[in-house]
């Protein structure tokens, strides 16, 4: 069994801050992948499903963030889970927004869920860090995760979103590069203004062979005056 974590903190007062954009991508998987509805457990919230011929627990802390890690001890006890089967989703300060990168383990930097996790299973568990920008300033972070996305922020939130539940299947298979390609192709498409293939630049299209002029002198002549 694999467990994917979100970070966040409970209660509705939180539900659309950056801090808990975890929890967001959890119940975006359970909602596109028919996971079992969630329920109280461990400490938090649960739901079951299967992701290609994995069967995975998806898990949302109920304590706050800076608790995480018991509610993730707790489950990885109860199923016999090694913390390399675990799989965190948390966001990242220090990534430019809709930015994502899988890590596997390493220091916390300061976050304080991850800190809390580290503190309960150790450092070996995948984390999967969600982009959120940064404020400009470190004494303006605690503000800036904890409150809610701003409206332009709404239209890439949703792509990487549903990006990352179209690719979290190759990222239980061992396959990250797919992961994150399945997530830019939702953030970044390829388009064109016409729906079509862009045209091949000139300076890219092989030059043309050079036609030998066999005209005679009197017809190149009358060209010229055409």
């Amino acid at each position: 069994m694999k467990l994917l974590v979100g970070l966040g903190n409970p209660g509705a007062q939180y539900a659309g801050h950056r801090h808990n954009i975890g929890f967001m991508a959890l119940d975006r998987i359970a909602g596109d992948h028919g996971f079992a509805p969630w329920r109280a457990k461990f400490q938090g919230e649960v739901s079951e499903g299967r992701l290609g011929p994995d069967k995975v627990l998806l898990l949302k802390p109920g304590t706050f963030m800076n608790e995480s890690g018991r509610a993730v001890q707790a489950a990885c006890a109860f199923h016999k889970i090694a913390p390399a089967d675990v799989i965190v989703f948390h966001d990242e300060i220090d990534l430019a927004p809709a930015k994502v990168r899988v890590k596997t383990g390493g220091g916390h930097a300061g976050h304080n869920g991850l800190r809390s996790i580290h503190a309960h299973i150790g450092a070996d568990y995948d984390r999967v860090r969600l982009g959120v920008g940064h404020p400009g300033h470190k004494d303006r972070v605690p503000g800036y995760v904890l409150h809610d996305f701003a409206k332009a922020d709404q239209d890439w939130l949703d792509d990487l979103l549903r990006g990352l539940s179209d690719g979290v299947a190759a990222l239980m298979a061992g396959q990250p590069d797919r992961f994150l390609n399945a997530i830019a192709l939702r953030v970044a498409p390829p388009r064109s203004s016409t729906g079509k293939a862009a045209a091949t630049p000139a300076a890219s299209l092989p030059a043309a062979p050079d036609v030998p002029d066999t005209r005679g002198p009197l017809e190149r002549l009358k060209d010229r005056f055409r």
